[in-house]
């Protein structure tokens, strides 16, 4: 089979976040799964890639230009091929979506111009049996297919998935987005993108994908809900014959103790000498006092966001630290959340130290120094260093919600099981109230290292994923619907589309 991944950003090309790690690690194991699979990016400024031209100029009309961007790449990295769309215009800049104050004003045409080149990559350079689609970046990808080229027999037969990392970002516009990137302003309904006035592209694209999916069970049922649908639960659940919650995988070529170069010793669950010298190193990166290694150490690597449940630790804040424990905290976001843990750390420069930054390399020595890893959700679609903790057998404390649910084993007290600790409500009592369960746990040496034992041994890599993105692949081929048979799900069409944009309002 021949699968054409459409994305944002990329790992190691580009990348903000989880979905960056996805599209590194999926289309790796599809390709060693025996199918031919290619990556289709933009070209950013971060982008370290020869550029060999593979297509000197697709015509790619956005709104009223026409633009001529390029093709190039053409190489392959672990059997998988990357191409990448070079336009210096739209995506040669210091940030892939945005800057310091906010988002870039023309997302909309950017990504626009990047879907619809997608669909000419798709048919002028490397014809793929499935396009799998991620996030909003990429909605416009079946929409367009669904509408500009509904009659065009080269893309007709070729399913669309579209795969939801976090509901929380849609792609909101004003009406008038809708001639800047070329779409009919018939789309604008209810049955369509229109949404609360606005255009809303990700609803778009779950009305026009074949399939969806989101990167675990859990989330794809509590998308279904007021509490989680973001005012997309109606639509969600009219497709929800559509939807599958895949689990993402990890890349434990990147993330193993056992061979991890960023790291001062290696260690592993049989031999866990090297995580005590991981732990001294990590204190002394961030300057924190090194001598009392016998106190736990809380780590964060996290966007600094409420998503992120940060408003739970600013009121847990004086509770937290009244306890015998040190807290390493790497990431940045909302500058209320920055300036929050930096004056922690003014504070408490003997407990708390923060690094305002991306840091790959920091992110690893967290992952190995730190005894516990919090990650205290509001929601998580799926999560990805619990599981790298587990991994590296830092125990990980999170909230039961989305994929930190479906990873992490909760400690039972009565038998001693669990691979972590998890607490259910969101509130800041709760998550104290898991911590002192937690620290409790620590005083048992024998109890803990079971625990690091299990987390450990947890498997989480891309190839069982990756088996059920296959079985998706030709479950969208067998059932891709004929033009004539669409109205049910096509975007602007059926009583179907029109009642799930009805039942969102609701949301």
């Amino acid at each position: 089979m021949r699968i054409l991944f459409v994305a944002p950003e990329g790992v190691p090309f580009s990348k903000t976040g989880g979905l960056g790690d996805v599209v590194g690690g999926l289309p790796k194991q599809l390709a060693a799964l025996g199918h031919e699979v290619a990556v289709f990016l933009p070209r950013y400024r971060g982008t370290k890639i020869q550029p060999t031209v593979v297509h000197a100029s697709l015509s790619v009309p956005v709104g009223r230009e026409l633009r001529f961007p390029s093709v190039v790449g053409g190489f392959k990295q672990e059997g998988v091929r990357y191409d990448f769309l070079d336009d210096p215009e739209f995506f040669d800049r210091e940030a892939l979506y945005g800057g310091p104050s906010g988002d870039y004003p023309d997302n909309a045409e950017r990504f626009a111009e990047f879907s619809r080149a997608a669909l000419e990559y798709a048919k002028l350079v490397w014809r793929p049996d499935v396009i799998h689609c991620h996030d909003w970046q990429t909605a416009l990808v079946p929409i367009f297919k669904q509408s500009l080229y509904a009659a065009d027999p080269l893309l007709a037969p070729i399913p669309t998935i579209l795969t939801i990392h976090n509901l929380g970002y849609q792609g909101l516009f004003e009406r008038g987005v809708l001639g800047r990137v070329g779409l009919p302003e018939s789309l604008f309904s209810i049955d369509a993108m229109e949404f609360y006035g606005r255009v809303n592209f990700l609803k778009g694209a779950i009305l026009a994908s074949d399939w969806l999916t989101t990167v675990s069970r859990c989330y794809a049922g509590e998308i279904q809900t007021e509490e989680y649908g973001c005012g997309l639960e109606g639509v969600i659940r009219k497709r929800a014959n559509r939807l599958v919650g895949i689990l993402n995988g990890v890349d434990y070529s990147a993330w193993n103790p056992e061979t991890d170069a960023f790291i001062l010793a290696r260690y592993s669950a049989e031999d866990l000498s090297g995580k005590q010298v991981c732990k001294h190193n990590l204190l002394e990166e961030f300057g924190l006092p090194a001598g009392r290694l016998d106190r736990p150490v809380v780590g964060l690597i996290s966007r600094f966001v409420d998503q992120k449940g940060f408003d739970l630790v600013v009121e847990a804040a004086e509770e937290i630290l009244a306890e015998d424990l040190q807290i390493v905290a790497l990431g940045a976001g909302m500058p209320v959340y920055e300036e929050f843990f930096r004056n922690l750390a003014a504070h408490y420069p003997e407990k708390v130290a923060v690094r305002v930054a991306y840091d790959n390399a920091l992110a690893h020595k967290i992952e190995a120094g730190a005894d516990l890893f919090l990650m205290p959700s509001r929601y998580e679609p799926c999560g990805l260093n619990q599981i790298y903790s587990l991994r590296y057998g830092t125990l990980p404390l999170v909230r039961a919600t989305g994929g930190l649910d479906d990873t992490v084993e909760p400690y039972d007290p009565k038998t001693g099981e669990g691979t972590g600790f998890k607490f259910d409500d969101y509130t800041s009592d709760a998550l104290v109230a898991c911590l002192r369960q937690a620290l409790g746990v620590w005083g048992d040496l024998a109890a803990w290292r079971r625990l690091q034992a299990r987390a450990m041994s947890r498997d989480f890599s891309w190839r069982a994923s990756a088996t059920r993105y296959v079985s998706l692949y030709q479950d969208a081929q067998r059932s891709r619907i004929p033009a004539a048979a669409a109205a049910s799900v096509d975007i602007g069409s059926g009583d179907a589309s029109r009642a799930s944009a009805e039942s969102s309002r609701k949301g």
